[in-house]
């Protein structure tokens, strides 16, 4: 289609439709200059006006469609895999709901602004009808925006968790074939998870045969902590390593034996101190002929 105002004969929705078709290529050209476009396709400007002319075709099929609030509509599709693709290179950046959602309004916008240049030409009625159609298929696809941006929000914050987690679950090298797990704060399930993990391919890495796993710094534990921890002694018995449990508190202790945890085939000491001197016996017993019968 020409470059120029759409039919005055058309309906609300043809209308709007052929006003992006024949609109497109300013359109697509504004918004290659605008953040949300500018920042993502950043190897050539023809790449981000080419992916303006994407949307736009696809924005006047849902427009001509009349679906313009159903983002489950087919038309939607490919804009969905693209603003959704944008929106979330833009979160990973940094960038607020906020900021994202402003860079977002640029694109409509751009569009209105072309309808406002072209309504001189058409009734206002028809123009305002038209308007409003847009704003509601902008409205829709700003829903999408949100949506993203929290979806990847949230998977920032589970990295960032997990980070955390692994940077407060460190395994030391303390000997040869000894290393520790010095746990401060408190424990919960998906930490005793990590700690489990870390411990075991710390065992492999340094061939490992015992294992301080220190909870001084830990106030108390619950019973599906305190069974991650059994089940991190288990798992590294099965690997060949012994693992020692250092400095449980009274408070803990009471837990264990109301839970009726048994801890008999676990050793424990009260202190790391403690854990240490009795690790470096083993491993001098270790090397000591009697030790190696």
């Amino acid at each position: 289609m020409t470059d120029g105002p759409p039919d005055s004969g058309l309906s609300t929705t043809e209308m709007s439709a052929a006003l992006l078709r024949g609109r497109a290529e300013q359109i697509a050209q504004r918004w290659a200059d605008l953040p949300l476009f500018q920042s993502v396709f950043t190897v050539t400007r023809d790449e981000a006006v080419e992916a303006g002319h994407a949307v736009i075709a696809c924005l006047a099929d849902v427009a001509e469609s009349g679906n313009v609030e159903d983002l489950e509509a087919s038309g939607f599709l490919p804009i969905r895999r693209q603003l959704v693709a944008m929106t979330a290179s833009r979160s990973r950046t940094g960038l607020s709901i906020a900021q994202v959602d402003r860079e977002f309004a640029a694109l409509r916008d751009t569009v209105l602004e072309v309808l406002e240049a072209d309504s001189e030409k058409e009734g206002r009625e028809r123009a305002s009808d038209v308007r409003i159609l847009l704003i509601t298929l902008f409205a829709t696809l700003r829903v999408l925006v949100v949506e993203t941006m929290l979806h990847e929000n949230q998977e920032i914050v589970l990295r960032q968790r997990q980070q955390l987690l692994e940077m407060a679950t460190p395994v030391i090298k303390l000997w040869d074939r000894l290393v520790a797990v010095p746990l401060i704060g408190m424990l919960d399930s998906a930490r005793s998870q990590i700690v489990m993990e870390n411990l075991l391919e710390a065992i492999v890495e340094h061939n490992a045969s015992i294992a301080i796993l220190d909870i001084t710094g830990v106030p108390t534990v619950d019973s599906l902590v305190a069974q991650h921890l059994m089940k991190t002694v288990a798992s590294a018995r099965l690997m060949g390593a012994e693992c020692v449990i250092s400095g449980i508190r009274p408070a803990i202790a009471q837990t264990i034996v109301q839970l009726g945890l048994d801890l008999g085939h676990v050793t424990t000491r009260a202190t790391l101190a403690d854990a240490l001197e009795w690790a470096l016996d083993r491993r001098r017993g270790e090397r000591s002929p009697r030790g190696l019968a």
